[in-house]
């Protein structure tokens, strides 16, 4: 295995894009419906990367995907310079925990993004 990209399931995509891109997301690549609705975005940052994709696109094809908003998906990222990238979005965005020394040595801080879901951003001082 070489990595992990989360695919995560989104009412509204539009926001969502909107969200990351203050988290220092780019747009790769996206996937319109045949409307012209967006579907699909996949989004990098760095090395990391994750995939957005509507409720309504599975609807009927994947009925065991369902959730409320949110809920017990927590994404951890590693990142380098987290007090600089801190200081960036701290003022952007819903912050759940503040920059802290965790008991095993990392220093992080945790956000709510725009569908509820918690991302904890960490770094290895």
């Amino acid at each position: 295995m070489e990595t992990v990209s989360p695919n995560i399931f989104v009412n509204d995509i539009k926001s969502t894009i909107e969200f990351y891109k203050l988290l220092g997301f780019n747009i790769v690549a996206t996937v319109p419906e045949e409307g012209g609705e967006l579907v699909f975005a996949l989004m990098m940052n760095g090395e990391t990367t994750f995939m957005f994709q509507t409720f309504a696109s599975i609807e009927g094809k994947l009925p065991w995907i369902s959730r409320s908003n949110g809920g017990s998906l927590l994404l951890y990222v590693k990142l380098k310079g987290i007090r600089r990238f801190y200081e960036e979005v701290s003022n952007k965005v819903k912050i759940l925990t503040h920059l802290e020394t965790t008991f095993y040595g990392a220093t992080e801080f945790s956000i709510l993004d725009n569908n509820n879901y918690m991302l904890t951003f960490a770094e290895d001082e």
